[in-house]
């Protein structure tokens, strides 16, 4: 069992930027991916981005192209997601998953396919 730990987050303003970070410990296998979704209030869980570990291959909501950016350090099995230009939409918890296996596409957005999650963090921008 993997377990994550995630920190950052907190408040920022519309334009504004935050970052949060997530540290997995624990067994892991050489192909695995990591992810952000969220959870905005009264919504459902929705998927944000992922990463492949072994080939470092992204993925993202079309709602967040282009202002959030996922990345990881090897050495740490940490990933990071930098949000700019945050928008009062963009509020929501934001939880790490870990995926062990294979995924591309459609199947590392899918919160079904990840095995392990944090316990969420939150991220509120004001207008």
């Amino acid at each position: 069992q993997v377990q994550l730990e995630e920190s950052g987050g907190g408040l920022a303003q519309e334009g504004g930027s935050l970052s949060l970070s997530c540290a997995a410990s624990g067994r892991t296998f050489s192909t695995y991916a990591m992810g952000w979704f969220r959870r905005a209030p009264g919504k459902e869980r929705e998927f944000v981005t992922a990463i492949r570990w072994n080939t470092g291959s992204t993925y993202y909501a079309d709602s967040v192209k282009g202002r959030f950016t996922i990345s990881r350090d090897s050495a740490s099995n940490t990933i990071y997601l930098q949000m700019n230009n945050l928008t009062p939409a963009d509020t929501a918890v934001y939880y790490c998953g870990f995926h062990q296996g294979y995924c591309t596409g459609y199947a590392c957005a899918a919160a079904d396919n990840y095995d392990s999650w944090g316990k969420g963090t939150q991220v509120t921008v004001s207008s």
